[in-house]
């Protein structure tokens, strides 16, 4: 039995109707599920307005005895500080989308934040993990020339539109637990503290720890739970590969697909590929952190119900409690 509890987030799993992936999940050995705000699975606009609505979604849970501690809302996020086109009309549902005008859709989908952080409370859970969107992704490398003005400005348009939104986090007792990610505002260490810095330090401003997203990128991974203990309010389980010689494409992906041969980089089931997990728990450990180890299941070259339920396994063998006290204190004598 691993000391914290061991949860599966469902995006990855958005095709298999809820009822379905509670009977697996709980036969994996998962303890319980991150949900995510789509298909059957949850709901954010029927919490807040449907009575018995999450009474329903806890039964689904607890019928298998599976808990919830945290929904997943990438995708209204992601549509909140993004540069909006065609991509995103397949992530949102049509309340959000309406008529496609970008302007309106960034409007929606702050309202769908804010309605998630109600329909979190509603649920009894106090974290919401997610995406932000960027306006200065397209900026990512500095050619043409890139003004500091430019990314200032960014910065400021995205603590715009999203402390509303935190405001309404904080007002019910939720934290916003943004999924460090290139695409998001924060992708490193750097863009994580400029994105705390824009937003004055917001007390509902988070991050879902996912180790898997640095790893390929050469960031410090271990650094990143040292430098921001005091805001790691999720944690996701993902591992990931990168190559030890020259690829054909590199860091950036070439536009390749995952799985592709050529790429430099992949993501992998845990255990499979360059994560050292030991130390992250050791970190989380000294953290205090007694949160839930989600994983988020992604690797292209796996069977994924194999892969989900052997990941629960690693996942239990790898965690493990603090030291009460240090073991030299048995021989001391009284």
């Amino acid at each position: 039995m691993s000391f914290r509890p061991v949860t599966l987030f469902t995006a990855q799993w958005a095709d298999m109707p809820l009822d379905t992936l509670t009977e697996k999940a709980a036969g994996w050995g998962y303890d319980g599920l991150e949900l995510v705000c789509a298909s059957d699975h949850f709901n954010v606009e029927r919490a807040v307005e449907e009575d018995g609505y999450v009474r329903k979604k806890r039964d689904q849970l607890q019928k298998h005895d599976l808990n919830v501690w945290a929904i997943g809302q990438h995708f209204a996020g992601q549509a909140v500080s993004d540069r909006v086109d065609e991509r995103h009309k397949e992530l949102l549902p049509d309340r959000v989308w309406g008529d496609g005008d970008p302007d309106g859709v960034t409007q929606r989908a702050i309202e769908e934040m804010k309605r998630t952080a109600r329909a979190a409370s509603e649920l009894g859970i106090d974290v919401v993990t997610g995406f932000t969107g960027s306006p200065v992704w397209h900026l990512l490398y500095a050619f043409p020339p890139t003004p500091q003005e430019m990314l200032d400005e960014g910065y400021e348009t995205f603590a715009d539109q999203w402390t509303p939104i935190l405001d309404v986090f904080a007002d019910e007792g939720v934290q916003f637990a943004l999924e460090v990610h290139p695409t998001e505002i924060a992708f490193d260490l750097s863009t994580a503290q400029r994105a705390i810095d824009a937003l004055d330090g917001h007390e509902a401003f988070g991050f879902n720890y996912d180790p898997s997203h640095f790893g390929y990128q050469g960031v410090d991974y271990l650094a990143f739970l040292d430098t921001f203990a005091d805001r790691i309010d999720h944690v996701h389980m993902k591992d990931v590969w990168w190559a030890d010689r020259r690829q054909r494409a590199g860091v950036f992906g070439g536009h390749l697909p995952f799985g592709h041969e050529d790429r430099y980089w992949d993501f992998r089931s845990i255990g499979r590929g360059k994560i050292d997990f030991e130390e992250i728990i050791r970190r989380l450990n000294r953290m205090g952190y007694d949160g839930p180890l989600s994983i988020e299941w992604e690797d292209s070259g796996m069977e994924r119900e194999q892969g989900a339920e052997e990941a629960c396994e690693k996942v239990r063998a790898v965690d493990f409690r603090p030291a009460e006290a240090g073991f030299e204190e048995a021989f001391s004598e009284e």
